[in-house]
Order: C-alpha cells, then structure tokens, then sequence
C-alpha cells in the first residue's frame, strides 16, 4: 500500500479490492468469502461506510479505496555468468534422476511434484534447477509454512550460492525485502509479493498451515510470473496429490530411497496400555522407560514426540524426578525454540521431548525417535512418517529405532508403516539401497 513506500514512482498498482454485483475479492489475501469483508468509517476516503478485508488485517487494514503497489519482475542481465553454483559434493543415483527432471521441469516451465523420502537429501536436488533460474537472470523464492525450516535452509543456500543477493523473510525477521533475486520465506510472506518470481519452490508443502489454508496457495500463485512454475517438495503428499501422480494427473518425481544407500527404518508398534490412567497417577509405561534408559546408556540421543503439551509436560516430570536429567521440552509457543534444537545438536541434552513441531525440519546425528500416545489423531499419516524420517539420516549413522508407544493402533499409524515399506520396496526395485 502507498503509506507503506517510500517511492511508488514507476510501480504498478491495483485495486485492492475488487467488488462486483456476484463477488468480492481481496487481492492482497484472496479472500472471497462475504462473511470476512466489513464495512467501517475510513480515513483514507472520509466514506462512513468503506468496505475492508478482516481475512489479512493482522497485516493492516486494507480498504476497497486502498490500491497495492507492485514492482514486475525482470530479468536481470547484471554480472550474468555461467554458474554461480560452488557446490562440489557428489548426488547419488536416485538424486541425480530427481535433480535432472527437476531441472528440466524449471526450462520447460512446468509445475513438478518432487516426492522423496525425509532425508534423501531433497535440497540438494533443488541446486541445480535453482542455477538454471539465476543464469538465466531469473529470480526465484524457496519458501516453507515452518520458521525452523527456513531458518536451517537459509546459511546452507548461502554457502552453495555465495555470490547471490539473499534474504530470509519471517514474521520476527530483521531482513527487509530490498529486490533480492533470491528470497526464502514463510510462505505467508508471499502475499506481500506479486508476480516477483519466475520459479516457487515451496518445501515441505504438506505441512500446518499451508497444506489448511487455501489464501496461502492463492499467495504463491500470486508471487508468482504468469510465465513461472512451481516446484513442490515433501516426502509426504496427500492421498489426493498421491492419486494423481498413480493416474498420471500430475508431473512428479519419486526418489524412494536415501543418499546412503541404506533403508528407511520401519515403525515398531509398542503396546504400553492406558497411559493416560497412568499418568494421573504419576507412572510411566516401564517398556518406554527401559528403552529411553537402554538408548541413553547407549550414548544416543532420544527424541520423545507427544501428542499434547500438557502430557508432554506431565511425563517430563516424571522422568526428571527419575533421574532421566538434563532433559528439554520444546513446543511451538517456546520462545526459546531454537536454542534447545541447538542444545541437542551440540550434544548438550541428550533427551528432548517435542510436540510435532519438530516433525520436519530438523537433524540430530544418531537419534533414536519414540513417539507417546502415537494413536492420538495429531498424529496423522504424514506427521507420523515425517516423525520416523528423524531416525537414520547421517551416512555414520543410517539406522535407527523409532517406536510407536500406544494404547490401540490407528489407522494413520498403520498407513505411515505401510508408506515407509512401500518406500523400501520401490527403492530395492530401483537399486538404489545396498543389500542388507
């Protein structure tokens, strides 16, 4: 909006909202919906009754008298080159066939579905495609609906593409947006841009809230050129996304199997009764006890996944008051979110226990992942297989225990081990695992 900038001189604009006789629509947000737009006295037109979107006004009030600015993007021919990739690592079999299509997908401007299982090593599949972009004087946006994840993907673009202008963009962010050719972003930032971007990857886009909330991928069409793609990237698309790919529906590429060759540790079911009736009376299960001890002697760190705080809470108590210190506990309203991730990384604790915020996104070398109450509907499929994809990342150390501890199998954790199976399977098919 104008009192936003400081210079609007040779911008574009729109009406901010667009209203018809059949609808109305916000074009900063892509609300449509009658029941999100007021009517209000306005300072701007001086009308009594000026009509405004409450969909976006956490980003401040947007009225029918209000007009967006917008700056097109171009093509730069600025310090142009053949590479500015300084990558030298090596992409195994199953990367490079990813990589190569991907690559092809952003020449040919076409949407492409990059499947691959968590840990297969999907950024560095996204290099060369992300090249082909800048040589060519194009701009391009990495972005993810999880801060963490784009906080860990920020320093690693840095260093692979030194010499490339870059911004992270978050709701506390310090970095203001100043026309970088590359930007990586929450994917809500994105309704602030508009046609800025020749290639979207968008990361992780299965996750809360992108995969819930149809104004953010109204907000990464819209950052998007007309002429542009997007590339999406997860190892857990929905039932309809996977269906499509089965019938041919959508342009995918599957990469069934890690870069170390080794498989996906599989699920075990851990039967462990009524803890909810044993947590108000101050008891654990002695099954996850003992393996929380056996892992820890072991000198592996464990990651306890828990489908609600305050059970996570209650059983962190537990395991203090039974010697299992120092212990974390991390949330998404944890202010102090990051540097527990980074105490466990640095081998500081070894025992952190986590809602489903840290499903995706993060690596801790050597983990062992157990998941309490895994039949809480929380954990669905995808959060389940995302869960499981913590365990057996590192070349060091490609295995892992992961279990579920439960009181009753669900279906979503008899599909997310079938899913990872399933994986397996197609990866021997393809040689792309070493024999066991």
């Amino acid at each position: 909006m104008a009192e936003e900038l400081t210079d609007t001189d040779n911008m574009q604009f729109v009406e901010a909202i667009q209203v018809t006789e059949k609808k109305k629509l916000c074009l900063r947000c892509g609300n449509n919906r009658e029941e999100l737009f007021f009517r209000s006295p306005c300072s701007r037109c001086n009308k009594e009754e000026c009509l405004y979107c409450r969909n976006c006004i956490m980003m401040g009030k947007i009225t029918e008298c209000s007009k967006l600015f917008f700056s097109p993007s171009t093509t730069s021919t600025k310090h142009q080159r053949s590479t500015y990739l300084a990558w030298k690592g090596e992409l195994s079999l199953g990367q490079k066939v990813a990589s190569d299509k991907l690559h092809q997908a952003v020449k040919d401007k076409k949407d492409l579905l990059l499947w691959a299982v968590a840990g297969s090593g999907k950024t560095e599949m996204m290099f060369k495609g992300m090249n082909e972009v800048l040589i060519n004087g194009g701009r391009l946006c990495v972005a993810s609906p999880r801060v963490d994840v784009c906080l860990e993907l920020f320093p690693r673009l840095q260093q692979v593409f030194p010499d490339v202008e870059m911004v992270c963009l978050y709701g506390d962010s310090a970095d203001v947006y100043n026309g970088e050719r590359f930007v990586v972003a929450t994917t809500h930032q994105l309704v602030r841009f508009c046609e800025a971007f020749d290639v979207v990857f968008i990361d992780e886009v299965d996750a809360f809230p992108y995969a819930k909330d149809p104004f953010l991928e109204y907000a990464v069409q819209k950052a998007q050129l007309s002429t542009g793609c997007s590339i999406f990237i997860t190892a857990t698309p929905d039932r309809k996304w996977q269906k499509e790919c089965d019938r041919g529906k959508r342009n995918f590429v599957k990469v069934p199997a890690r870069y170390h060759r080794k498989q996906l540790p599989v699920p075990k079911k851990v039967w462990i009764g009524d803890w909810k009736k044993g947590l108000q009376k101050g008891n654990v299960s002695k099954i996850t006890i003992q393996w929380i001890r056996q892992k820890l002697s072991e000198g592996c760190p464990v990651l306890l996944f828990f489908p609600e705080i305050k059970v996570m809470l209650q059983v962190a108590i537990i395991l203090e008051k039974m010697g299992f210190g120092p212990l974390l506990t991390v949330h998404s309203a944890d202010p102090e979110r990051k540097e527990k991730v980074q105490q466990m990384r640095d081998g500081t604790i070894r025992l952190l226990c986590s809602t489903t915020i840290l499903e995706r996104g993060v690596t801790f070398t050597n983990v062992q992942v157990g998941v309490f109450g895994s039949e809480g509907r929380i954990f669905t499929e995808s959060a389940l297989v995302q869960i499981s994809g913590r365990a057996g990342r590192k070349m060091e150390y490609p295995r892992g225990d992961v279990l579920f501890f439960h009181d009753g199998v669900s279906k979503n954790m008899a599909l997310a081990i079938s899913q990872i199976k399933m994986m397996n399977k197609l990866g021997k098919r393809q040689g792309l695992l070493d024999e066991e």
